[in-house]
């Protein structure tokens, strides 16, 4: 039996908090840590499965142009291979995970640097991969294939387009302005685990296991690019070792190991080499951004611009949401936000870790600070000053506000000193010391989702969707959940995810999981809950359920009377949705120190305040808003993705050049969880955490960069070379 729950007015109730299990909203350690930690946890490649054979990805050595021949002989003649596979059916970008089809292209024509072009199947990985090396492939070359987004016509997302007011009167009006444009390099997932999948084919039905975010939408996708019945295929992606947006859709790998199955009749393993990884999947495209304040004397925002240039793929439709907080994060009636799409040769471009706010919020918030120093105003007071009371475009109230208590209580437990403030005040031998700070915000995204709970007669429960856990702690709260409405501990709840057999989720992406699925499990243990007091004669709100007993003192065994009961629940977002601007909030603060002689940056210490609806569970929303900060740091100080100029290939394509941030990069990290009820979010009153706690950090570290040596850096990362160009020429030796 299933229940439904279609939400258009926002859950006011304190149903969750009334049944005082104790069990939701406490810092409960991850149910599966012990698989993880003891290496039984099986990951994509890790599954034992017998006669499975090893494939590699060939790659194209040309920007764009078209596969003439693929010499095969060579490689055929090395011991252990069994097939060099070319087929039209080989995905030669990533999907996004949101179509719900395969990317679509001419199955011969390259259109970057590193595409995969065929597979090379062999007994042991190492044959693979050395056959591989030994394939050629004879291309058309199309020279002048664009690699610079500033050297092609733009294209207007006009969608994103808006202008209300006059933004250049406001600017030659106003007592104070900022004009300022800013550059963010591209970024990459560079997830621990690399993309991996195993294919098993029987002749009729397709069994894959992969690394993958959102199966909802995969198994589409998968079952498009082969042509095969979606009833035909089923995928397993139990344990993702993170996915940061790159696994949200179908990429090669898992293409080619079912193609490669279905030809050979026998499992096929496909792992990308790490380099492969960077150079085929998927990156967060580099930005151009202007950012025009107009402010009166006091601080006001009276105008308010911020506009955008990225690139993808000529065809691709992702374009990255730079603005997608601006819209609404601040006031000022007289607007101008565009965003404009090149069309460049290098790999697909699309979502990344808060894609939009990644790389939108950190320039605005350097922005914002340049024009406090202008009003000579404190930031957060300047901050606290230009909060909407509704959304200054659409006109909508917000569902929920924590942005001021975001800064009011990060600053406090920062020690944040109040007041104007002036660079080069602190110094400690050839170290300048220096504090800065930053809003957060990311939209709050929420899908349909269902999952099925069964309550069973001894005592214990399951729960079963298709959502995934990538490492954000899903399996924990799950179990949570179920556990506050049915009166069991958490490790009386069994979760299995991750596999198309079970209902449909919404998948792990756009921080919406938890919401999401966990709105379906609510739904589910709601209509169990129903049942029980229907058995009861009693009202289902008078229920109480503790220690699998109700509160009249029957058993869960003696009311279940030997069976089980089970019903899936079934979530969608209603009219709601478009009731409300509705959003995570949050704030950064930063301490770090810049050397006067080689301009390398530390960071000693930073705070981030966020407010995100209820907390699930605080030991993993911390854990995600830890390493949401940490990802902070690695865009302001270190990650960027480094292209050659000639050819458009990934120069610095593994873990050795792209940098991310390591142990000593990261210094202890307070983490302020602002509690709240947002009912028009979620049923659950929950928000997304997975990626609000990257949403503006990078802006905290710059501007105390530049509090501290007078370094106004426009251009992430800020790396040491650049610090020194823009530290004053007069200096304080």
């Amino acid at each position: 039996m299933s229940a439904h729950l279609k939400q258009d007015e926002p859950e006011n109730s304190n149903r969750l908090d009334d049944m005082c299990q104790g069990v939701l909203g406490k810092a409960h350690p991850r149910v599966e840590g012990l698989a993880k930690v003891t290496g039984t946890a099986p990951y994509a490649a890790e599954y034992p499965i017998e006669g499975c054979v090893e494939g590699v990805l060939v790659t194209a050595t040309i920007t764009r142009g078209e596969v003439l021949a693929i010499d095969k002989e060579a490689a055929l003649t090395m011991p252990g291979v069994i097939s060099v596979i070319e087929d039209s059916r080989l995905a030669t970008r990533a999907a996004q995970g949101t179509a719900g089809e395969a990317p679509r292209q001419k199955p011969t024509q390259v259109c970057y640097w590193g595409q995969p072009v065929a597979l090379v199947i062999a007994e042991t990985f190492e044959q693979a991969r050395d056959a591989a090396a030994q394939v050629t492939v004879e291309y058309r070359n199309e020279e002048g294939a664009p690699l610079d987004p500033h050297s092609v016509e733009r294209e207007e997302q006009e969608g994103e387009t808006v202008t209300q007011g006059d933004l250049a009167h406001a600017m030659s009006e106003a007592d104070h302005t900022v004009d300022a444009t800013f550059t963010t390099k591209g970024h990459a997932s560079a997830a621990m685990e690399p993309h991996a999948a195993i294919a098993q084919w029987d002749g009729t039905d397709l069994t894959v296991h992969a690394s993958l975010q959102m199966l909802n939408y995969n198994i589409s996708e998968l079952a498009d690019a082969l042509d095969l019945d979606e009833d035909n295929v089923r995928i397993v992606s139990r344990f993702v070792g993170g996915g940061f947006g790159s696994k949200l859709g179908v990429s090669q790998e898992t293409v080619a190991a079912a193609i490669a199955a279905m030809e050979l009749g026998r499992p096929v393993r496909v792992v990308m080499t790490r380099q492969q990884v960077f150079q085929c999947v998927m990156r967060r495209s580099e930005t151009t951004q202007r950012l025009r304040l107009a402010a009166d004397a006091d601080g006001q925002l009276t105008g308010f611009g911020h506009e955008a240039l990225v690139s993808n793929l000529p065809g691709e439709d992702f374009v990255e949401p730079v603005l997608q907080s601006s819209h609404f994060l601040y006031a000022g009636e007289n607007r101008t936000l565009r965003l404009d799409a090149a069309r460049i040769h290098r790999m697909t471009a699309g979502s990344v870790r808060a894609p939009g706010e990644a790389v939108g919020m950190p320039t605005l918030e350097v922005a914002m600070d340049m024009l406090a120093e202008k009003v000579g105003i404190d930031p957060v007071e300047l901050r606290l000053k230009n909060i909407p009371d509704k959304d200054p475009e659409e006109g909508l109230p917000f569902s929920s506000h924590t942005l001021a208590d975001c800064l009011k209580k990060g600053a406090e437990a920062f020690g944040w000193e109040a007041g104007a403030r002036r660079p080069r005040l602190r110094r400690e031998g050839e170290w300048w010391i220096g504090t800065g700070m930053a809003s957060a915000a990311r939209v709050h995204n929420i899908s349909e989702a269902k999952a099925r709970v069964t309550l069973k007669p001894d005592g214990t429960a399951l729960v079963e969707t298709d959502m995934t856990d990538i490492g954000t702690g899903t399996y924990t709260i799950l179990a949570q959940l179920a556990g506050e409405m049915l009166g069991l501990n958490p490790e009386q709840v069994l979760v299995e995810l991750g596999d198309t057999d079970y209902p449909r989720g919404p998948g792990s992406g756009g921080s919406w999981g938890a919401p999401s699925a966990g709105s379906a499990v609510y739904v589910a243990c709601r209509a169990i809950r129903e049942e029980l007091a229907k058995r009861l004669a009693i009202d289902e709100g008078t229920l109480a359920l503790t220690n699998g007993k109700a509160s009249t003192g029957e058993s869960l065994s003696t009311l279940l009377d030997g069976e089980e009961l089970a019903r899936e629940g079934h979530y969608e977002p209603g009219a709601i949705k478009d009731d409300y601007t509705a959003s995570g909030f949050g704030a950064f603060f930063a301490e770090v120190r810049v050397n006067h002689f080689t301009g390398e940056t530390r960071v000693d210490r930073m705070v981030g305040a966020f407010g995100f609806g209820r907390v699930l569970n605080p030991m993993t929303a911390r854990s995600q808003c830890i390493g949401g900060i940490t990802w902070s740091i690695g865009v302001a100080l270190t990650e960027a993705l480094e292209f050659d100029p000639r050819d458009g290939h990934l120069a610095n394509c593994d873990l050795a050049e792209y940098h991310v941030p390591v142990n000593r990069d990261v210094p202890d990290l307070e983490v302020v969880l602002i509690e709240e009820r947002d009912g028009a979010a979620s049923p659950i009153q929950a928000k997304g955490i997975g990626e609000l706690g990257m949403c503006g950090g990078a802006a905290a570290i710059a501007n105390a960069i530049y509090n501290a040596c007078g370094a106004r850096l426009f251009d992430f990362p800020m790396t040491p070379d650049r610090v020194i160009r823009a530290m004053p020429a007069k200096s304080n030796r």
